[in-house]
């Protein structure tokens, strides 16, 4: 299961997976555009990114950013 973590101001939204056994979390994050989305995932904690389509170096350095900021509270 997936839960609501933020959606960003250009309708960018990041969800993540309950802690699993092994201590993964899953992070998704997925932006509507015309005909379909773009589409990450950041795997914690190593913050491994996988499966990035569309999105811009630029874009998953800010992703990890806003991950990073939001992760050190849990």
């Amino acid at each position: 299961m997936m839960y609501p973590f933020l959606t960003l101001e250009d309708n960018t939204e990041i969800v993540h997976s309950e802690m699993l056994e092994n201590g993964i979390v899953k992070v998704y994050v997925e932006k509507p555009v015309v005909g379909g989305f773009h589409n990450a995932w950041c795997i914690l904690p190593e913050y491994r990114w996988e499966n990035i389509c569309g999105f811009s170096n630029d874009d998953i350095n800010r992703f990890q950013g806003i991950i990073e900021s939001a992760a050190r509270f849990y």
